[in-house]
């Protein structure tokens, strides 16, 4: 045997023991989150019902701002997800609905369009290539990890889409707020987007008040 075939071989081994090490770690959800995840439930106290959610069958509240709503399924809603690295999202959206641009630092997401059209897209970080498309009931797109990206009703009636991120906890930053919504010294704001003073006092309370109102239909990515 070669020294390449005992490396793949080992290699194999060893992923295939720690994959062995438990069936699942249901998230204690009294103990805090961690960059791996939140620690496992005792066994002894998991329960069928750690490994069932029902709120993706519900719509959501598009009446806000942004005409779009988000009902989440990650492990601080879905307990069994946890170590899994999946997550699930329910998607409402009314005519003129958009989830603005926006990244998700800790998953890539995968949208499937169950109801209307939605143009969506993502930029790419090597050469800032745009790729969109409109996509409709039946498609499917996805969204690398980390990528600025956005979703947007194209039509004139309600769009319904199923997301699935490779994350149990995805997160969420939004370009406005991370830009606008912070506590960064304005001057510094200026000196690093090219944007004046009047600019960025406009876009400041743009944010202010965007905020108040979308960011209750997306604090389930919190």
């Amino acid at each position: 045997m070669s020294i390449l075939q005992t490396l793949i071989l080992l290699s194999f081994l060893l992923s295939a023991s720690h994959a062995a090490v438990q069936d699942f770690c249901v998230a204690d959800l009294s103990a805090p989150e961690g960059p791996a995840g939140y620690s496992c439930k005792k066994v002894s106290a998991v329960t069928v019902n750690d490994f069932v959610f029902s709120g993706l069958g519900v719509a959501g509240n598009t009446s806000g701002l942004i005409k779009a709503a988000v009902t989440t399924a990650f492990a601080n809603q879905f307990p069994g997800l946890n170590g899994l690295g999946i997550s699930l999202v329910h998607l409402d959206m009314a005519p003129g609905g958009v989830i603005p641009l926006h990244t998700h630092p800790g998953g890539s997401e995968v949208i499937f369009v169950i109801q209307g059209s939605i143009s969506a897209g993502f930029i790419s970080s090597s050469a800032n290539t745009v790729y969109l498309k409109t996509l409709n009931k039946g498609d499917s797109m996805i969204f690398p990890q980390g990528l600025l990206h956005f979703q947007l009703n194209a039509g004139k009636v309600p769009a319904l889409a199923f997301v699935s991120f490779s994350s149990p906890s995805p997160g969420l930053q939004i370009l406005d707020f991370a830009l606008f919504a912070n506590n960064f010294p304005s001057e510094l704001v200026e000196a690093t987007t090219f944007l004046d003073d009047a600019q960025c006092f406009s876009d400041l309370l743009f944010c202010s008040e965007y905020g108040a109102k979308c960011l209750p239909f997306l604090s389930n990515f919190e």
